[in-house]
């Protein structure tokens, strides 16, 4: 085994999000950052319909069910297949080329969407870069006016070039680093809320 996947290992099977989450029966450590953000910003509530593009293996699909009962809905999709959760519709495939929503608009769109990483930093924001601006633009179509869109996004290069767009396309945009995130990762969170882009 490399090095790094040993490193990588230590740190998972040590990590208390990891812990917790199996405690919890959540399917992974992720669904402990969107609970950190609703309790922050409460953009979940019962009744709404959420759609959770990149959403394997569905820790954050568990989340957003658990929050939108009753009466809530939850679409998940993912390039990878996802065991069934209650409460949600599971999609494989790209949300770039799937319509999950016919004659409906979402009130919150969610997307931990994560693109295969080379470890070649340039590249690798490049492509996440990619991502986020196709998730933009699938809220342009499916995201309610009012509606909430939540992004995994990384600092660097790319960064500030998804903000503008962000901006570009919401009336409030808020960056958000969730305690469940690794200290040591550029990963964060972008909020926006108000799309002014339809």
């Amino acid at each position: 085994m490399a090095k790094s996947s040993k490193q990588w290992l230590r740190r998972h099977v040590t990590d208390p999000y990891v812990r917790k989450a199996k405690e919890q029966g959540y399917r992974s450590r992720a669904a402990f950052k969107l609970l950190e953000l609703d309790e922050k910003e409460r953009f979940l509530r019962p009744g709404m319909t959420v759609v959770d593009l990149g959403a394997a293996p569905g820790g954050w699909s568990q989340v957003a069910a658990a929050r939108v009962r009753p009466g809530g809905r939850v679409i998940a999709i993912d390039l990878l297949p996802i065991a069934p959760i209650s409460g949600v519709t599971v999609h494989q495939g790209d949300f770039r080329e799937k319509v999950l929503l016919e004659n409906e608009k979402a009130d919150v769109v969610l997307s931990d969407v994560s693109p295969n990483l080379s470890g070649i930093g340039n590249v690798d924001q490049a492509r996440a870069l990619e991502l986020s601006e196709a998730a933009i633009d699938f809220c342009c179509k499916t995201l309610k006016p009012d509606g909430v869109f939540v992004v995994k996004a990384f600092q660097g290069g790319a960064f500030n070039e998804l903000l503008a767009h962000l901006k570009r396309s919401f009336g409030k945009v808020k960056v958000i680093k969730p305690s469940a995130s690794r200290g040591e990762s550029a990963e964060t969170y972008v909020l926006a809320r108000g799309l002014t882009a339809l």
